[in-house]
């Protein structure tokens, strides 16, 4: 049963991440992800002393906080004329090491470490465990997880046509009156709530690459947006449960061993993708070489 909810927690994860990283990859912000996932932490420290309480609901508040400061610090830093990449290394770097600061300055007596945060211990989710009426309702990290995958597929299910096209065209979208900052915001905010939620599980560092690697394999899969988001997130789930019977076998981190498969897919979609793949490429070249001399 361990093995059920592991596999379970991992699958929210790897969808929640796979579903906005689509957004991130098409509007070329993939490195937005991370830096939101770096940045976040002092939010997380700060609403740990307001509140006093390690509850998820406080950490997620004071990290979206947190993670759309940042998004707006890296905007405006851009607009005034320093590169994007600048902006963003020098934005998630400052408040990543105020955030190491606080947590050292702090929390020493609290068990609210860097090793908790930012690599998380998928195999501790079948233990902490939530009630509800006196009866076991299950891992908190279920909960907690299917409720931000929820909110997500809502808002971007409702606002379907104003994120696709601010994707794709978001000059257009201002032109006809989408409130583009608007749904930029709303969107880096998601992106921050689910980063945080991800943190007990997978850790900061690897939601990266679960919000980056999926997406980009689907992107060299499809043309379509609507494709896109169902192949990123079938992607991310292979990865959770071969990632899963991976770690198993080679008694590796789990988490570890989920952005590995993730990755593995990555190139063999790289290599033999019907559109993009290189292989495909130069056997079409070489065919159409052929025609040609023939």
């Amino acid at each position: 049963m361990n093995d059920f909810w592991i596999i379970l927690t991992a699958s929210l994860v790897a969808c929640s991440c796979a579903l906005l990283g689509c957004f991130l990859v098409l509007r070329k912000m993939a490195m937005i992800g991370d830096a939101i996932s770096h940045s976040v932490l002092p939010g997380i420290v700060i609403a740990f002393l307001l509140s006093g309480s390690r509850d998820s609901l406080f950490m997620m508040l004071g990290a979206s906080v947190v993670g759309l400061i940042t998004v707006f610090l890296i905007q405006w830093f851009n607009q005034s004329g320093v590169q994007s990449d600048a902006s963003i290394g020098v934005v998630f770097t400052a408040l990543f090491a105020l955030g190491v600061v606080l947590v050292s300055l702090f929390t020493r007596q609290v068990d609210l470490d860097l090793d908790c945060v930012l690599y998380g211990e998928i195999i501790q989710v079948p233990w902490d465990r939530i009630e509800a009426f006196g009866v076991d309702i299950g891992p908190k990290a279920v909960w907690g997880l299917g409720l931000v995958l929820t909110v997500s597929l809502i808002v971007l299910g409702l606002f379907y046509k104003q994120f696709k096209l601010c994707a794709f065209d978001p000059a257009m979208a201002a032109a006809i009156g989408i409130p583009v900052a608007f749904f930029h915001y709303l969107l880096m905010g998601l992106v921050s709530v689910t980063t945080v939620a991800s943190f007990e599980s997978v850790g900061a560092i690897l939601v990266v690459g679960m919000l980056v690697v999926p997406a980009a394999t689907a992107y060299l899969l499809t043309e379509r947006l609507g494709l896109m988001i169902v192949y990123s997130m079938a992607i991310g789930v292979l990865s959770a449960v071969l990632g899963y019977w991976m770690a198993v076998v080679l008694d590796a981190s789990i988490a570890g061993c989920m952005i590995t498969v993730a990755g593995i897919l990555f190139v063999v979609a790289f290599l033999f993708s019907p559109t993009h793949g290189i292989v495909w490429r130069k056997l079409k070249l070489r065919k159409q070489a052929g025609e040609f001399v023939t």
